[in-house]
């Protein structure tokens, strides 16, 4: 897999002349280098495509006008200078290596276009953010076999996995519309639902709604109607990882999912983090992808000896939560969970061989869900749902406070980071949204 390649952009001794990427606990030091979509807060200018550097972002429109660069890399940046994050993914991981070394070393101390270069940042306390890029279609997988096994537990308890769970990477075609950026709150929304002793459905706001702590991965680089994408290049198709809140509406999801699965209790709201950590910077995390005794192995379509060896990735993933009371009273947000997804049971790679397998074509820019991530431990639910019995044993919070499903006014935070010995811990920076109460039915 060639973006598993470490090179010296990854040397944890690497520093910047923004002095704030040298700081311990940034999420984006120099090693890291995301590409997200900006604009200055009330300037009069289109959204355009920035790096995050410390807590600064480089604007690559100014870089590649005002910064000197080799004509490969001029090039290169010609897409991103326009604001098409797309087009830079449709050049594949050979383009996105090429320039990541050359902004890492024109960001490192002693680089001669740090004069340069420094007049091209932008403090991202006075930024707004956008998607990252153009999404033209969205796919939610279910890889978290924990997570499965804890929900199907709570509707099936003799049988909590479906058979087919341990042989095809199980996904749902999700609303790429209604993928919004960190920061951006949402309605409650209104659905159908019917209660177990109900005698008719009703309709109104949702009454059970929830947050799944995923990850997002975009295709860089598609692939034509009709032609599958082997185990073995992978890889090249995917550009990199955003956090993921599929906030669910679990009483409309129970009544609507079968025999079809889910539907208005997923698409009136998704959230992102702003910045794509790419592939070349998560290399460094990679582990070996196992799976446990006497499980089968996946079939050899979705098998090969390098997704075994560096399929997997060490990235922990945490779910905070702050109350509007907390809120009001000045307090932050409380740590609620935490897992990691080197316990997902297929890898990015699986997901984008399996989705392209019958000949699907995938596009740059396409969103693939990791579906929710739980641990094996108990506490380690990456949903309400599950840390919460299905509502039967709600949390009780720090300032005496309980929940069993969100209120309004509930502001719920992902974050996620790498960090392991001998290299630069690197991070996703927020995934966030607060719920706002429900519009009226009537409308």
């Amino acid at each position: 897999m060639s973006n598993t390649l470490i090179d010296a952009t990854h040397d944890p001794a690497l520093r910047s002349w923004v002095a704030s990427a040298n700081e311990a606990d940034t999420d984006f030091p120099i090693q890291n280098l995301p590409f997200g979509r900006f604009k200055r807060r009330k300037a009069d200018e289109p959204f355009r495509i920035g790096v995050a550097i410390g807590d600064q972002v480089l604007d690559l429109k100014l870089a590649a006008a005002q910064c000197p660069w080799p004509t490969e890399v001029s090039r290169l940046l010609e897409p991103l200078a326009g604001g098409d994050l797309n087009a830079f993914m449709d050049l594949g991981p050979a383009a996105r290596r090429t320039l990541r070394a050359a902004l890492s070393q024109a960001l490192a101390e002693g680089s001669e276009q740090g004069p340069f270069l420094e007049l091209c940042l932008v403090p991202q306390a006075e930024v707004e953010l956008a998607v990252p890029c153009r999404i033209g279609d969205y796919t939610d997988f279910y890889t978290g076999i924990h997570h499965a096994t804890t929900v199907g537990k709570l509707f099936r308890p003799d049988n909590p996995l479906l058979p087919n769970y341990k042989w095809v990477p199980i996904g749902y075609h999700g609303r790429g519309s209604s993928i919004v950026p960190s920061g951006t709150p949402f309605r409650r929304p209104l659905g159908q639902m019917k209660g177990p002793d109900d005698a008719a459905p009703v309709h109104g706001p949702c009454r059970r709604l929830d947050w799944e702590l995923e990850l997002g991965a975009f295709v860089g680089g598609g692939n034509a109607l009709g032609e599958p994408i082997g185990i073995q290049r992978a890889e090249d198709h995917l550009f990199g990882l955003v956090l993921l809140n599929d906030w669910s509406a679990r009483d409309v999801q129970a009544w609507e999912y079968q025999p079809l699965g889910p539907f208005l209790s997923k698409s009136f709201a998704s959230t992102i983090s702003p910045w794509i950590v790419t592939a070349e910077a998560l290399a460094p995390f990679r582990v070996p992808f196992e799976r446990p005794a006497g499980d089968p192995q996946p079939l050899p379509y979705l098998d090969s000896e390098a997704n075994r060896a560096s399929g997997g990735l060490d990235l922990v993933l945490e779910v905070w939560l702050q109350t509007a009371a907390m809120r009001e009273a000045g307090l932050p947000h409380q740590k609620l969970m935490a897992s990691n997804f080197r316990d997902s049971y297929w890898t990015l790679a699986q997901l984008i061989t399996h989705h392209a397998s019958n000949g699907c074509n995938l596009s740059s820019g396409d969103l693939l869900g990791s579906g929710t991530q739980s641990g094996p431990e108990a506490g380690q639910g990456g949903s309400l749902l599950e840390l919460t019995s299905g509502g039967k044993q709600p949390l009780i919070l720090a300032n005496g406070e309980t929940r069993s499903f969100l209120q309004d006014g509930d502001s719920v935070r992902l974050r996620a980071y790498g960090q392991r010995d001998g290299v630069r811990r690197i991070g996703f920076g927020d995934c966030e949204g607060t719920v706002l109460p429900s519009p009226a039915a009537d409308r």
